[in-house]
């Protein structure tokens, strides 16, 4: 059924924004901001806290940015070796690119990216030449000599000392990246260094959103986020510092509260006294569990993402991007919060469509695939693959003439659209398949409606799929995912392969 509001974004917003400029004000006015989480099409915080505006943070730096300068970092290591981000299957060089644009849409510039552990590689300074001749400026930082135990070396010119000051104007600098280990906290304490030597009384703070302090340890929110974090092996717990300091009861998670006492020491060598924070917590400047306005929508919301992750690390898990220690830590999860994968209502249907589907054909060979959505309605329906069309085509045709009340007997492309596409498939590309895709069946919609007019009503439907659950009983093939992504849907699919191919093109 269609997921209740349960958070309100103009409280959050108010909320978040005086916190952050409270904080600039305890220290000279100058605060380096450590920004964690995604700024822009935060999908999974929009999935845990129903309501969430995924763009939420950019309204804020908008907000900002005439007291902000804003810093861009991104591990050296992550360029390498062309790390993915999984939501957007964008490597993390490129969503910096893309985080750049998307900034600059909104009129906001980022001062400088700081490629951070860099040790000439030849793929992080292909990266660098390429924003520079862009009119980018780059710094380069190399791994602090010294981290984490050798306080006297990590604050000397040796140690933070040796990267590059970074110019910033403004009183308030957020420094963030794409993903986690992108350097962001080490380029904030190399800053403070250089501040201080220049007599700026600078500080630090943290801005992430998960896990959530003021919410209870075993939250669903905050499990959820455990399981989306299953394979960097992070666990949330009570802040004990700030339980001993405030006597007050707050959520962290297990980095933050390793790194606090080194994190403390290092930060008094810096600024030459006793820090005024005595917890993680204290560090954090966080005001999103005082946005949550329904907490059972929430709660019932992100049971359902741990399902999601259940079924992203077991996919993973099976393309070799994951071990099996990240699989069953999500398992575990599942089993404390009392889940099973069939409490997702798109599963046993999409399941029951590849099995009539293998009822119907059988005595065929080959593989049996079947999809279900969750309709704005609620409604479910279901599609499966089939000699012409995959089972993610069929399935969006299905939905959007379910929504544009098209009769299931009319058919949206014609058979010699179909043939047409078949035969370049086969007799001119050469591909293995010649059923089409989502991606070229949307685009075969999109030609047909010149003939057609029931078929631009269909397609007119195609934005009500934003949001709506899908599972699937196979991994897509790249043009079904390609589609499924456009169309911002949330995909969960079996840990199974759609073809016994090893390349699928």
């Amino acid at each position: 059924m269609p997921t209740k509001a349960g958070f309100n974004n103009e409280k959050y917003l108010k909320e978040q924004t005086s916190a952050i400029l409270e904080r600039v004000k305890k220290f000279d006015n100058k605060l380096y901001l450590e920004f964690g989480g995604k700024i822009i099409f935060d999908y999974h915080a929009s999935r845990v806290l129903p309501g969430f505006d995924p763009n939420v943070k950019m309204r804020l730096l908008q907000q900002l940015k005439d007291k902000a300068d804003i810093l861009l970092c991104i591990y050296a290591g992550d360029i390498e070796r062309r790390k993915v981000r999984a939501d957007f299957g964008i490597t993390y060089d490129v969503d910096a690119l893309k985080l750049i644009d998307d900034l600059r849409d909104r009129k906001i510039d980022v001062a400088a990216v700081v490629i951070t552990r860099f040790e000439n590689q030849p793929s992080a300074r292909i990266f660098k030449n390429k924003l520079e001749r862009r009119g980018i400026t780059v710094y380069t930082h190399g791994f602090t000599k010294g981290y984490p135990t050798n306080v006297d070396l990590i604050v000397s010119d040796d140690g933070y000392g040796a990267n590059p000051y970074i110019k910033t104007k403004k009183p308030l600098v957020i420094v963030t990246g794409p993903g986690p280990g992108s350097g962001k906290l080490a380029t904030c304490l190399s800053q403070l260094y250089h501040e201080h030597k220049n007599g700026v009384t600078a500080g630090y703070s943290k801005f992430e959103t998960f896990p959530i302090w003021s919410i209870p340890l075993k939250h669903p929110v905050n499990v959820a986020y455990e399981a989306a974090t299953a394979d960097l092996k992070d666990f949330n717990l009570i802040d004990s510092f700030h339980l001993e300091a405030r006597n007050e009861k707050a959520i962290n998670y297990n980095r933050d509260m390793e790194v606090f006492p080194v994190l403390k020491r290092i930060l008094e060598r810096i600024t030459g006294a006793e820090s005024i924070y005595q917890s993680p917590t204290d560090m954090g400047v966080n005001r999103a569990g005082f946005g949550i306005v329904d907490d059972a929508a929430v709660r019932e919301a992100a049971k359902q993402e741990i399902i999601r992750r259940y079924f992203r690390s077991s996919c993973e898990f099976l393309m070799g991007f994951v071990d099996k220690d990240t699989v069953q830590r999500v398992e575990l999860l599942m089993e404390e919060m009392g889940l099973s994968p069939k409490d997702r209502a798109v599963v046993q249907p999409a399941r029951d469509a590849a099995f009539e589907a293998r009822r119907i054909k059988k005595g065929n060979k080959g593989v049996f695939c079947g999809a279900a959505i969750e309709l704005p309605d609620g409604s479910i329906i279901t599609g499966k693959n089939s000699p012409l069309m995959h089972a993610s085509s069929s399935l969006v045709l299905n939905a959007i003439k379910k929504l544009a009340e098209i009769p299931d007997k009319i058919h949206l492309l014609s058979p010699d659209v179909i043939d047409s596409i078949g035969h370049l498939k086969s007799d001119i590309l050469n591909t293995r398949s010649v059923s089409l895709d989502l991606e070229e069946t949307l685009i075969a919609l999109s030609i047909s409606t010149r003939t057609n007019p029931t078929v631009q009503l269909a397609l007119d439907k195609l934005t009500e799929l934003k949001g709506c659950e899908v599972h699937m009983t196979h991994i897509p093939a790249p043009g079904d995912e390609a589609g499924l992504r456009m169309l911002g849907v949330n995909l969960t699919t079996d840990p199974d392969f759609s073809t016994k191919s090893l390349f699928v093109s």
